[in-house]
């Protein structure tokens, strides 16, 4: 299988020797990585119309749901996989926590009958690590990598 690789891993200072990781592990796999690394693109357009491409041409999506600047995923990884879940393409995403978004937001029951966060917001709690929008349709992993591509080979 193709597999797009979706997730912030790409801003990671040592980008290039992760991607070559993440191959050498599809690749072991039986899978090839599709990887939207920005190499040779110029332009923000490019870089979007290249990743939309990839998506297109992979038989499914992996994708590092790991808090990214805050306390949710990449903004980015999630556009990707609106569009993947659009194409019909399964995901599975992944990440080291997967408590429930209450506990991992220290969220506490409010006076109206909600769970808020520090700062007054209401917090989903249905029991889900993610927002619903995410943990609903995509099948989530605890772990890496590895163990996505593990799920990958159940599925």
């Amino acid at each position: 299988m193709k597999l797009y690789l979706a997730g912030p891993d790409v801003f990671r200072a040592d980008a290039r020797q992760w991607a070559d990781r993440s191959q050498v592990l599809c690749a072991d796999a039986g899978h090839r990585a599709l990887l939207p690394l920005d190499e040779g693109l110029a332009g923000a357009d490019a870089i979007y119309r290249n990743n939309l491409r990839l998506l297109a041409e992979a038989d499914a999506v992996l994708a590092n749901l790991n808090p990214f600047r805050g306390a949710e995923p990449d903004s980015g990884t999630c556009v990707e996989i609106g569009y993947a879940l659009a194409l019909g393409k399964p995901i599975i995403g992944y990440a080291t926590d997967l408590r429930p978004l209450r506990e991992r937001l220290h969220a506490v029951a409010a006076g109206d009958g909600c769970c808020r966060d520090g700062e007054g917001l209401v917090v989903e709690d249905f029991g889900l690590p993610l927002n619903l929008m995410l943990a609903v349709p995509v099948q989530l992993v605890q772990g890496g990598l590895a163990e996505a591509l593990h799920a990958l080979g159940r599925a």
